[in-house]
């Protein structure tokens, strides 16, 4: 029973290594992002600052919405409909899409928010 079961355990952990290489290769699909160099630069940048992000060490704020599941959210900033080009706008100039809101403007540039946007959609 013990070889069974540790068999099931192997099997499920493999399972879900292939559901996530698959998150990351629909995100890079649809975003035209990095999401393994996103994951790095939301850290680089101080993200886990303000925002407890699931797979970034040290992200543990609550200043700002936790971003888990943001790839299911409805909209972006209460506002914004939630796609690709709308997040990664928001990423590089919240600012300007959302002028007065807490989050700065940090200097991204497109690749950087696109990579990002790319991480954040592999959270389901």
């Amino acid at each position: 029973m013990k070889k069974v079961s540790l068999v099931v355990v192997l099997a499920s952990i493999g399972l879900g290594l292939v559901g996530c290489e698959d998150a990351q290769k629909k995100a890079a699909q649809m975003t035209g992002g990095d999401p393994r160099a996103g994951k790095d630069q939301l850290r680089e940048h101080g993200c886990g600052t303000c925002h407890t992000i699931p797979g970034v060490p040290g992200a543990t704020a609550l200043v700002g919405p936790p971003l888990d599941k943001l790839a299911r959210r409805s909209y972006i900033a209460g506002t914004l409909p939630n796609t690709p080009e709308n997040l990664q706008k928001w990423i590089a100039h919240p600012q300007a899409v959302k002028p007065g809101n807490a989050m700065p403007d940090v200097g991204l540039g497109d690749a950087e928010a696109r990579n990002m946007t790319a991480y954040l959609y592999t959270l389901k």
